[in-house]
């Protein structure tokens, strides 16, 4: 499955364009590795998301075409979350 469609099915990302933008971007790595939004992900795959000042790694677990809002979460395990420093001053 695509990138960007497993980020969106799975509702790790609200839609398509979003993903396909933040991959494209650099933002997203596929095992350690720059992925772009059309690049193939499996299951055991490990992807590292940057949203802004947080930082999500996933693992993918299940790959499904469809899902309904309350099965999404069991297409992936939330491995960590970081969230970067905001200095004020």
């Amino acid at each position: 499955m695509r990138l960007d469609k497993f980020l969106k099915v799975s509702r790790i990302i609200k839609r398509r364009t979003i993903a396909k933008k933040i991959a494209d971007q650099g933002r997203i790595l596929v095992n350690d590795r720059e992925a772009k939004s059309a690049s193939k992900v499996a299951i055991g795959d490990v992807l590292t998301i940057k949203f802004g000042n947080k930082t999500e790694k996933v693992r993918i677990d299940r790959i499904e075409e469809t899902t309904k809002k309350a099965d999404a979460d069991a297409m992936y395990t939330i491995l960590s979350e970081e969230y970067a420093e905001t200095f004020d001053d």
